[in-house]
């Protein structure tokens, strides 16, 4: 082989060995896809002192439950479009305290666990609700990527969150028991789609206009004492 020859022999490999010590650093860099499995078996310490997550005063006379996806369009046009309201004139006024339960929708929302265990990692540094809001922007989409980890860990970043503990968190899956737990909740008070909600007692699907829940808890607050 002449010396040129061999030069270019020589250059090809290192340039080879270059691209595969980066192939090799990208695949041991690269965070594990992280998938949150269903049915799983629920233990105790999974419901011990949880029954979801609340926003507003424990003393407000009227409790909502919502039972939702986080994968669900009904589901984020809620939060993004008639939360705002609910919050600022129904839960802040101390009028409602708000239930949130989760309720995975497995067979047409592939993401929608993992969306739920980011949430939950997301509350052990109480930033539940921080976290909450950000996955329901679905902004970037994360809904249509093939897998959406990646932006809920940017999420977690933005909140403030310890992103290690959070990495850490997700990929323990220490929550897929919870959620598990919140989707047999939903299922034995008659859930059947989402959002659901349950108030007064009765469960009210598909989504709910602010004045039309302002009127149910205006229904249902007690009267006004009367005067001497």
């Amino acid at each position: 082989m002449a010396a040129g020859e061999m030069k270019r022999f020589y250059t090809i490999l290192g340039v080879l060995g270059v691209a595969g010590l980066a192939v090799i650093g990208y695949l041991v860099m690269r965070r594990p896809t992280i998938s949150i499995p269903a049915n799983v078996q629920v233990l105790p310490a999974d419901t011990a002192g949880f029954r979801g997550y609340f926003l507003g005063s424990d003393s407000a006379p009227i409790e909502i439950t919502e039972y939702a996806d986080y994968q669900c369009p009904a589901c984020q046009d809620f939060e993004t479009v008639q939360m705002p309201s609910v919050e600022e004139r129904l839960i802040q006024t101390g009028r409602v305290r708000w239930r949130y339960r989760d309720f995975p929708l497995d067979q047409i929302h592939r993401h929608t666990r993992v969306a739920a265990h980011s949430a939950a990692c997301a509350d052990e540094q109480g930033k539940y609700w921080e976290q909450h809001h950000r996955i329901y922007s679905w902004t970037p989409d994360w809904t249509t990527k093939s897998d959406p980890n990646g932006i809920f860990r940017d999420y977690a970043k933005a909140v403030g969150l310890d992103v290690a503990k959070y990495d850490a968190c997700m990929e323990s899956k220490k929550y897929a028991g919870r959620i598990e737990a919140s989707s047999r909740e939903g299922v034995a008070v008659g859930v059947t789609s989402t959002p659901t909600f349950l108030i007064g007692g009765r469960l009210y699907p598909g989504r709910m206009a602010f004045d039309e829940i302002k009127k149910l808890v205006d229904s249902l607050s007690p009267a006004p004492a009367a005067k001497p």
